[in-house]
């Protein structure tokens, strides 16, 4: 008989450091900032809820003063966007030797980066849907409708056009016919410099989160995702009744496990460490294709990496404190 997702990770009261004191950094100043606030609202009372001595802070400037004059155990990064997803905070706090939860800063700019996870992805053998990136000023200099031809010739339609950095769905739009992609990428530049437009693969949306609690990375239950309109963008993540969720996602056994093993593959291949969530298009032959890395999850009452704790049948502020205690030992053995 298999065991179960909570035995096999093992997470329990004694896991748990309760003397610790915590801190959970969220807000910041990038678009997804009222997103970090929720995550880090549910972060801080998970933590406090299993008796640890967690405070919820912004990343502002007032940050490294106290850090200086009261460093914590350890931190959660309960950031989204730049802040606390292309390296530089989690550069700062190794500066200031206090441990964190998630990967290292190298990990993070390369995860946060799309284009560079996936052809890291791609050389590593762990499909992704094919892609070119495109800088806003190559876009100009090369002439819009030159570029845009030649892209549908080299990818065909459908599209998936959206930001090479960044999280949430924002700036994301599904491309169906070319007549629609200039103001698609018009949308994306808003929110970044540089379009990633790729290969539009239909199929069913997975997310599969990854946890690592000292006995390697093993992959939680996938969560489907069905946005109503078919996308799954800012809004459908964020707004009530615009999506529905399955967890653990509707997949046949040897499908689940490959997209199991995909998740995996890709956390390992770009270096992660302790969670991440990888975002993945079941496609209609049941293969698997890896969007993207997610190194800091949602942890909002809709967002995916809860769910699959849930499904999992894990006490999500155990799982969490676990993390803390892991990545507070980092910081006493260095």
């Amino acid at each position: 008989m298999g065991t179960t997702a909570a035995e096999r990770f093992s997470v329990t009261d004694s896991a748990v450091a309760a003397d610790l004191r915590v801190l959970v950094l969220a807000g910041g100043l990038s678009y997804e900032r009222d997103v970090s606030l929720r995550s880090g609202r549910r972060v801080l009372d998970a933590l406090r809820a299993v008796g640890v001595d967690a405070e919820l802070r912004d990343a502002d400037v007032a940050l490294l003063p106290s850090l200086a004059a009261d460093p914590p155990d350890a931190v959660v990064i309960a950031l989204h966007g730049a802040t606390g997803e292309d390296g530089s905070l989690r550069g700062v706090l190794d500066l200031c030797g206090i441990p964190y939860v998630g990967c290292d800063a190298r990990s993070s700019r390369l995860a946060w980066d799309k284009p560079s996870a996936k052809a890291v992805l791609r050389e590593a053998g762990i499909p992704t849907p094919d892609w070119v990136a495109l800088p806003h000023d190559r876009f100009s200099e090369l002439g819009a409708v030159a570029v845009l031809d030649r892209i549908a010739d080299r990818l065909g339609l459908p599209l998936m056009v959206k930001p090479a950095q960044g999280g949430s769905g924002l700036g994301a739009a599904v491309v169906r016919d070319a007549a629609s992609l200039p103001a698609a990428m018009v949308g994306c530049f808003a929110y970044d410099s540089t379009a990633l437009v790729e290969r539009y693969v239909p199929g069913i949306d997975v997310a599969v989160s990854v946890i690592d609690l000292g006995d390697g990375p093993q992959a939680l239950p996938p969560v489907e995702i069905v946005p109503r309109n078919g996308v799954y963008d800012y809004a459908a993540r964020y707004t009530a009744g615009r999506t529905t969720w399955h967890a653990p996602a509707r997949l046949e056994p040897e499908v689940a496990a490959s997209v199991a093993d995909v998740a995996l593959a890709a956390h390992s291949a770009l270096g992660l460490r302790d969670l991440s969530r990888v975002d993945v298009i079941v496609d209609a032959e049941g293969r698997p294709h890896v969007l993207e890395v997610n190194v800091s999850p949602g942890m909002t009452e809709t967002s995916l990496l809860p769910l699959a704790v849930q499904a999992a049948g894990l006490d999500f502020g155990r799982l969490i404190g676990s993390l803390v205690t892991r990545a507070a030992a980092r910081g006493i053995s260095a």
